[in-house]
């Protein structure tokens, strides 16, 4: 499986997480197909489809996670 360059999945995680406190605190903003355009590209770029999943995926591979990292599923 191709996976994305650890050096453009950072922006893509801070770009999701941008649009989604905007669209939570706006309820229904125009960012709602901005959204769904990075969520795609952060599935794309990390071979899954759910974007929870990417997101989890994107952050194991990130500059100094650890292999045994599970901090995203502390509570």
């Amino acid at each position: 499986m191709l996976m994305a360059h650890p050096a453009v999945l950072p922006g893509l995680v801070d770009r999701y997480w941008a649009l989604a406190v905007l669209d939570a605190a706006e309820g229904g903003s125009p960012v709602g197909k901005e959204i769904e355009d990075v969520a795609r590209a952060l599935c794309v770029a990390t071979g899954t489809t759910d974007v929870h999943a990417a997101l989890i995926a994107a952050r194991h591979h990130l500059p100094g996670a650890g292999a045994l990292d599970d901090s995203v599923l502390a509570s």
